[in-house]
């Protein structure tokens, strides 16, 4: 099984960013699971979303506290501590970041692996979102098939199409920009 653990901001579009994720990998005939953690939703404030997927049946009913991989929707929660807070020893952290992988993994330490992508530019450039507060999900979503291997881009960008039909070429055009931008330095 692979847990991944999504840290955003009201407004990035995490939890969306994870159900997305989930439909991917089930039409690669994976069994899946994406839920949200509770708490103040509002806009800007720190989000938290999860994904399970194995290729049997899943069981856990939990929040998931040692994730395999972590996906970072806005870099600035890097700082809070708790973006690494279980993440398994060479697990993978996809951050959403205008500075280098360098920067970030100086930050984070040698324990993981950290790959970049600038999903805000990516964003802004496909229209989705405002320069203020662009909506990073659907870009991050493509890094993240690049960064791990773990599912397709072309499932991904089917699993957008169906599940975000506003804006659905943009959204697709994204997640392709950074699954082909995406750096680990």
């Amino acid at each position: 099984m692979q847990e991944i653990r999504f840290h955003g901001r009201g407004g990035q579009g995490a939890v969306i960013g994870s159900e997305v994720l989930a439909q991917a990998f089930f039409l690669e005939e994976k069994y899946v699971q994406a839920f949200p953690a509770f708490g103040v939703e509002r806009r800007g404030a720190p989000v938290t979303a999860f994904c399970r997927v194995d290729d049997k049946h899943i069981h856990l009913r939990n929040q998931i506290y040692t994730p395999d991989h972590v996906v970072v929707l806005d870099s600035s929660l890097l700082k809070t501590g708790s973006v690494t807070q279980g993440l398994k020893k060479n697990g993978t952290i996809v951050v959403n970041g205008k500075r280098p992988p360098q920067h970030y993994q100086q930050m984070l330490g040698d324990d993981y692996q950290v790959f970049v992508v600038d999903a805000a530019l990516i964003a802004v450039t496909n229209r989705l979102g405002s320069p203020a507060n662009p909506i990073v999900n659907t870009a991050i979503l493509g890094a993240f098939s690049k960064a791990t291997g773990l599912v397709g881009i072309e499932a991904v960008e089917k699993a957008i199409a169906a599940y975000v039909p506003l804006q659905m070429e943009n959204n697709c055009r994204a997640a392709r920009t950074a699954y082909e931008k995406v750096d680990r330095g």
